[in-house]
């Protein structure tokens, strides 16, 4: 029998906790612990949160055409690159069902959203749900799954390139909505892409269809205004938007403070719901945690993603206790900017490159490592 401490924690030989073992605690304990309100979604609170990102979104974008100067555009493509972001957090929570009591409501919202910044809201929405239903397992997960190592030696220099190599890694995402990421390969806008099933095809048809008004309404601006005019106001944005989702959405699942604190990934039997869950973070991103909705209050959101982003930081409080090990506490940003996050960013991608090919509780390795133990 493992060792383990008072609580029922389980110790490795050193006598530090083993987080990659079955946890002393269960979801319902966990459930039973965040209090009622944090489950209750308020439409007015959520359309709030919508109308103000809009109109900042909106008065930026007017400001920046109207009196923008050569110095000022890159401030103005962070911030509207940093909006965009936000936008795209409010539209998932539409696709996770903690905007509204609504599913009609909230596909709506959703669309309008995930729509805006050229999102196909149903395609991530049901890939996404795979990603929740399955995080932590090798085999099942979907987003910045790990890659074994004989997947990762067969890749090609180009592959490499955008799926592990830091910063080119952080452009990847409208690359993975069209193929996929190696070892997933398929479409997220294709109805009849492995997917979706023969009753989601119609919805990501609908999807499509926003994504097309949505083109047509840029491709109009570059008429009425030009091409400049709207590279300048959209996509220079939407590349900086992009960099945020795959940076943040990567660090939800890796970034450790420590390197030898590695996050186990799971096969077979011992990969669950909870353990899976037990294997996010959550990260300090300063000045940005409130325009971004505290996205990165996300151990509580992957356990239990229909309470609404306003109620996370509470959830997370109410749990903590229970958590006790299992919950990583994030750095503290230095400042109002999360400048800590790049070295994490990088250590990772230098060092997290596969898991092992066999095993039911792995750990991310590289060459290096591989070598090194082999030379041992």
């Amino acid at each position: 029998m493992p060792k383990t401490n008072a609580r029922g924690f389980v110790l490795k030989e050193d006598g530090s906790y083993d987080l990659s073992a079955p946890p002393p605690f269960s979801l319902q304990d966990l459930k039973a612990a965040i209090p009622a309100h944090c489950w209750r979604k308020s439409v007015a609170r959520s359309m709030l949160h919508v109308f103000l990102d809009l109109a900042v979104v909106a008065g930026m974008a007017y400001l920046a055409h109207t009196y923008a100067t050569w110095w000022s555009w890159p401030l103005y493509w962070v911030a509207q690159g940093t909006m965009f972001w936000a936008i795209f957090v409010l539209g998932h929570d539409c696709g996770h069902g903690s905007f509204s009591d609504n599913r009609q409501f909230n596909d709506a919202m959703g669309h309008l959203l995930h729509s805006f910044i050229l999102v196909p809201y149903h395609g991530w929405r049901l890939s996404h749900k795979k990603h929740h239903g399955n995080h932590g397992h090798i085999d099942n997960d979907e987003s910045w799954h790990p890659l074994t190592q004989t997947q990762y030696e067969e890749l090609g220099w180009m592959a490499r390139l955008g799926r592990s190599t830091f910063p080119a890694s952080l452009l990847s995402y409208p690359f993975y909505l069209i193929w996929g990421s190696p070892g997933r390969s398929h479409s997220h806008y294709h109805p009849h892409s492995d997917l979706f099933n023969k009753h989601q095809r119609s919805m990501v048809v609908t999807s499509d269809i926003c994504l097309a008004i949505m083109y047509s309404l840029l491709a109009y601006g570059m008429y009425a205004i030009g091409g400049g005019a709207i590279a300048k106001l959209y996509w220079a944005p939407w590349l900086v938007y992009i960099v945020w989702l795959d940076t943040v959405t990567y660090l939800h699942h890796h970034g450790v403070q420590e390197h030898a604190d590695k996050m186990p990934w799971y096969r077979g039997s011992e990969w669950s719901y909870l353990r899976g869950g037990l294997t996010t973070l959550d990260h300090d991103y300063g000045v940005f945690n409130k325009i971004h909705h505290d996205i990165g209050t996300h151990v509580a959101h992957h356990l239990f993603p229909q309470i609404p982003h306003y109620h996370l930081q509470e959830a997370t409080e109410a749990i903590k206790p229970i958590l006790g090990p299992y919950y990583r506490e994030p750095a503290p940003s230095p400042g109002p900017l999360p400048l800590h996050l790049f070295t994490m960013l990088k250590r990772s991608f230098s060092t997290d490159k596969y898991v092992p090919d066999a095993g039911d509780v792995v750990f991310y390795s590289n060459p290096a490592e591989a070598a090194k133990q082999k030379a041992q």
